[in-house]
């Protein structure tokens, strides 16, 4: 797994890292030294720096951006670069892509919305809803509380960091496995090979596992699977009509452009497209796929109190340190909290994969939110468009 560090910390690590063996290969494309960036006078819109920051990101070598704002004085919507590098077809505004570790503040409210209707506990343990799933090599289900799961406080080892996953998708293995179907229970027992990072609540480290077995135990409460309890709670109520859980799809919904990876070329010269594959490698931790107007959407209707009852939203937002040298980088329950480089405080979620970068970022109140993607993940500077939106740098 890669993790991409920031100073605000917004992109979060890698939605999911793993791909297993299917025969089909997309073609190595050779990048552009320059692909073009957008024009806009900085007269006509209160938006030019950040706009500025997306065509610097393009610069930088990012194919292309797509980003939406909005804030009490309406929308904005900008894009820079391309979609297609064969075609130079640009970046669309309304251009669906993987969100990746988003997801998991999906996954988290649901949990939340399942406590508050009585029918779980945070302080449930793992053991009392999945038994026997999470044990072996010192970890231990009975000593690991939902909420631990949510914060990344449990200390269970993350599955993507196994030398063999780590294989599989990061190298050019990846275009061999993409279409392989997993399941949680097989990621679950790869992290159970290794020891856990920490005992139970002694420490922060961000795991995707964690969030493979809070799917597990959305399922096991309900009875459904975790994608269907977030279309019926949270897409479906706010018409995100362009969010979904995909499941074993791997196609990309349009309208959307195509992602791009280096897949760890040595060199760094090739560039592959990696637009399909199979999304039960992310699994709860990191399948879904959304635009940018959608990711505003669900981000203001949660921070205003439309998705969680307070005590709910109170719980979500109280917050564990992620890094000892950056105080104000913290991590509640699927949201991360930290502050632009003006010191305005944000709430957040990001992730990155093969071909997608994907960032959500909101004000405590929801009155002013940004939703953006890079559709390759070997560049650009996120913060810097973070900034450009809520400093105006």
């Amino acid at each position: 797994m890669t993790t991409r560090t920031m100073r605000c910390g917004l992109a979060g690590t890698v939605a999911a890292a793993a791909m297993a063996g299917s025969s089909f290969t997309a073609p190595a494309v050779e990048y552009p030294a320059a692909a073009p960036v957008s024009t806009l006078a900085p007269e006509r819109d209160r938006h030019w720096s950040t706009q500025q920051a997306m065509d610097a990101a393009v610069k930088d070598g990012v194919p292309g951006v797509t980003g939406q704002a909005r804030d009490k004085y309406g929308t904005w919507n900008g894009t820079s670069g391309v979609g297609n590098l064969k075609t130079r077809q640009p970046r669309g505004a309304q251009d669906r892509y993987r969100v990746a570790s988003i997801t998991k503040t999906f996954v988290s409210t649901v949990l939340l919305k399942l406590e508050a209707d009585g029918e779980i506990g945070l302080d449930d343990t793992v053991e009392q809803w999945l038994p026997g799933v999470v044990h072996g090599h010192g970890h231990d289900g009975s000593r690991i509380t939902v909420r631990q799961l949510l914060n990344h406080t449990s200390g269970i080892h993350n599955w993507t960091l196994d030398p063999e996953i780590q294989r599989m998708v990061f190298s050019k293995e990846f275009l061999e496995h993409r279409h392989d179907t997993w399941t949680p229970e097989q990621q679950v027992r790869i992290a159970m090979r290794h020891e856990p990072d920490f005992e139970p609540g002694e420490g922060w480290n961000y795991s995707d596992t964690n969030y493979i077995v809070a799917g597990m135990i959305i399922e096991r409460v309900t009875g459904h699977a975790y994608g269907d309890e977030i279309r019926r709670r949270i897409t479906e109520p706010l018409g995100l009509h362009a969010t979904s859980v995909p499941g074993t799809d791997p196609r990309l919904p349009r309208p959307s452009s195509r992602a791009y990876s280096k897949l760890r070329d040595p060199e760094g010269k090739k560039t592959y497209d990696v637009t399909e594959y199979n999304p039960s490698v992310a699994g709860a931790a990191g399948e879904m796929i959304s635009n940018s107007a959608d990711l505003n959407r669900f981000f203001t209707a949660l921070l205003r109190g439309r998705l969680l009852p307070k005590q709910q939203l109170d719980e979500m937002m109280t917050t564990v340190p992620m890094d000892e040298e950056n105080p104000d980088l913290r991590y509640g329950l699927g949201l991360r909290r930290s502050k632009a480089s003006c010191g305005q405080e944000v709430w957040a979620h990001g992730g990155d994969f093969h071909g997608t970068v994907a960032v959500a970022v909101t004000t405590r109140d929801g009155s002013h939110t940004l939703a953006f993607n890079f559709n390759g993940e070997w560049a650009g500077d996120i913060d810097a468009v973070i900034d450009a939106e809520f400093c105006g740098t």
